[in-house]
């Protein structure tokens, strides 16, 4: 995909998360989302249902989401009817935790915990995009969540030649909030993600290409 993404990303910087959505959405291109249903999800569901709600929205669930993310998912999906696509490992969780030792930090040992998030996470988003062949994946991503964050922008394209975008990328997180107090989209706050372990690190899925 030829773009200069230089000047769109300019022309863009303005323009609401919605806007941005129905840019992305307009290019006539085969669109995915992704969501993990942590906090503040539901304001990019929400987005994405408003301005076509037969896109396919990907859900990369590892099996190690807490009982609140799984219960709000469900309000959320109720609520908002997303065309969800779920995504799962080959391994469950308790099979993994057998033979793995439960979740591996990533400063105890990176390679076991490299092949973990490759489990968990890359391998079944591969099987995703080789499923659904997306040119444009749109995503809530935002710049003030990750040092590697702030070297992107709205738009990138990733190591696959995919166009990312990233509506909500200039956001606050108070902005989001605002946004879904608003809409009285649902929330939970009570999220974990194990290929992270914790805040402002990468989960795997927007550094692996």
């Amino acid at each position: 995909m030829s773009l200069d993404l230089d000047t769109l990303n300019q022309q863009l910087r303005d323009l609401s998360p919605v806007e941005i959505m129905r840019w992305a959405a307009g290019l006539g291109k085969k669109v995915i989302a992704t969501t993990s249903f942590a906090p503040n999800a539901a304001a990019m569901l929400h987005v994405v249902v408003e301005v076509d709600n037969t896109i396919p929205v990907v859900w990369v669930d590892s099996g190690y989401n807490v009982p609140d993310t799984y219960r709000v998912a469900e309000v959320i999906i109720d609520k908002l009817k997303p065309n969800m696509q779920i995504y799962i490992p080959q391994w469950t969780a308790e099979r993994r935790n057998a033979i793995m030792g439960g979740i591996p930090h990533p400063d105890d040992d990176p390679e076991v915990h490299e092949e973990f998030t490759r489990q968990v996470k890359l391998e079944p988003f591969q099987k995703a995009l080789d499923d659904l062949q997306p040119e444009v994946w749109v995503s809530g991503i935002r710049r003030e969540e990750t040092e590697f964050r702030k070297s992107l922008d709205i738009l990138s394209i990733d190591g696959r030649g995919i166009l990312k975008v990233a509506p909500f990328f200039y956001w606050t997180e108070q902005q989001v909030q605002d946004y879904i107090n608003l809409h009285e989209l649902p929330n939970s706050r009570h999220y974990f993600d194990p290929t992270k372990v914790e805040d402002g690190r990468e989960c795997g899925l927007h550094t692996s290409a």
